[in-house]
Order: C-alpha cells, then sequence, then structure tokens
C-alpha cells in the first residue's frame, strides 16, 4: 500500500467500527481525508483492534512522521551543561521521554482535530497510546492527581517514551498551591524518567495554553525545579524544555 491506500483502508475500518458512522462518505481530496481520519483516532474509546488494522496505522504514521522531519536531540546545540532549549513539534523530537500535558483522565483529548499537545500526541503515537492509558487507568481505579505522572509506551513516536502529567488548571490567578503543583509536575518526570534510566527528557509548557497558567511564571517554576532537582540528585539526565510559541522561547532565553 502507498500513503492513500492506508489512508482509505484506515478510515474505512474506523467507519465500520461503529453503526452511526457507516454512511460517512470518505472525502476524495486526501487534505480531508487527513482531518476525517484523525477526528476518527481522536474520538476512538480505547480498546483493542486486530494486528492488521495495527500494521497498516502504524506503517502510515511512521512515514507521515518521516515525511515531517524529525529532530534529534544529538543534533542540537544545549543552552547550558545538560539543558537544551528547542522550539518546534514535540511529537517530531527524538530523546528518550517526550511529557505529555494530560488530563486527569489521562486518555488523551477526545475533541476532534484540538491543537492542544495531549490531542497531538496521541494522534501521532497512534491508537495503541489510548489503550495502554486506559489499562493503567483502569488498575489504578481513580482519576490521576494533579503533580504525578505515569509512563507508556511512544508506539509510532520518535521519542522511545511519553512521560503524561496532569498540571493546574487556573481560574484567576495562580495561587502558591498552584504553584507547588506544577513545580510537583516537573519533579515527578523527572523522578520517573530516572527511575527508568532515561537520558533525556523533553518537557513542554505545562499548564499554560488551555490550563491558563501565566507563561513566565510557568518557566520560572519549570527552571527553578529542574535546577533543584539536578543540584540535589546529581541525575545526568538531559533536559530539553520545548516551547512552541515565540513568546515562550523568549521567556527560557532570558530565564536560561
Amino acid at each position: 500500500m502507498d500513503q492513500n491506500e492506508r489512508r482509505r483502508y484506515l478510515i474505512d475500518r474506523l467507519l465500520k467500527e461503529e453503526n452511526r458512522y457507516k454512511e460517512i462518505p470518505i472525502p476524495a481530496d486526501a487534505d480531508s481525508q487527513k482531518r476525517l481520519l484523525r477526528s476518527l483516532m481522536n474520538i476512538r474509546m480505547p480498546k483493542e483492534i486486530d494486528k492488521e488494522f495495527l500494521n497498516v496505522q502504524d506503517e502510515y504514521l511512521r512515514q507521515l512522521r518521516e515525511d515531517r522531519g524529525i529532530t534529534d536531540l544529538k543534533d542540537l546545540s544545549p543552552i547550558r551543561e545538560g539543558i537544551y532549549l528547542w522550539q518546534g513539534d514535540i511529537t517530531l523530537l527524538r530523546c528518550d521521554a517526550i511529557v505529555n500535558a494530560a488530563n486527569a483522565q489521562m486518555l488523551g483529548c477526545f475533541v476532534p482535530c484540538h491543537a492542544c499537545i495531549d490531542n497531538c500526541i496521541h494522534t501521532y503515537a497512534g491508537i495503541q497510546l489510548r489503550y495502554e492509558c486506559s489499562r493503567i487507568m483502569e488498575k489504578q481505579g481513580h482519576e490521576e492527581k494533579t503533580g504525578t505522572a505515569k509512563i507508556t509506551k511512544a508506539y509510532n513516536l520518535p521519542c522511545r517514551y511519553v512521560i503524561h502529567t496532569v498540571g493546574p488548571i487556573i481560574e484567576d490567578l495562580p495561587t502558591r498551591k498552584d504553584e507547588k503543583l506544577l513545580s510537583d509536575c516537573y519533579r515527578s518526570c523527572l523522578e520517573l524518567a530516572d527511575a527508568n534510566g532515561l537520558r533525556s527528557i523533553a518537557f513542554c509548557c505545562i499548564s499554560t495554553g488551555v490550563f491558563r497558567f501565566p507563561n513566565r511564571r510557568a518557566a520560572e517554576i519549570a527552571v527553578s525545579t529542574v535546577n533543584e532537582y539536578k543540584k540535589e540528585t546529581k541525575t545526568s539526565i538531559e533536559v530539553i524544555f520545548n516551547v512552541y510559541k515565540d513568546i515562550d522561547r523568549q521567556i527560557y532565553e532570558e530565564l536560561l
């Protein structure tokens, strides 16, 4: 199969999974097909599927990954020893682990084609990621607490693992408790990475965006927590601060 054939196969299979979708036509143009496929992946509930589907999906996502272009940590220059600042799409970064700003359900974003990092990570990892997360949460028996973290495989992402953490949601201005919880997110991820023998971890801007933590204060907490952890533990883990927006890059450049 080529990419067009894989995409149509995946859409057809996902439409046939649900009776309510069976009348939805597959668009003729590639862009509309890509949007429909992503939407169907985003709204699909966590459950198993046969190996044939997974094989085609994995081939499709890996080719898509190559076409989009991968950035390897080894090709980046540190801004200081063991610390990197990189602006780009975290789903295209090759390192040991990337951090996902998750919600308390830990199942990814169900809003079709939403631009949040949770949606993007689950989209490009593949449907296996949501299923693995669901098994973790079923075993746990309750929602994930703010400030804690879980680790999963990365599946079709170029990194090896995804570390999912739940940041605080800000209603007005962040309180001292909110600041402590955000710091806990970074520390929990670092501890989990070290416990699993990982050598590098890329942090997104946890709790900014739709969770409304002010960007500068969030960055100050991120940098100070990482510095404190590295000083306390003497860990050799390399830390990448990943930013997407220009304003966040400017803030981190000033802080670092």
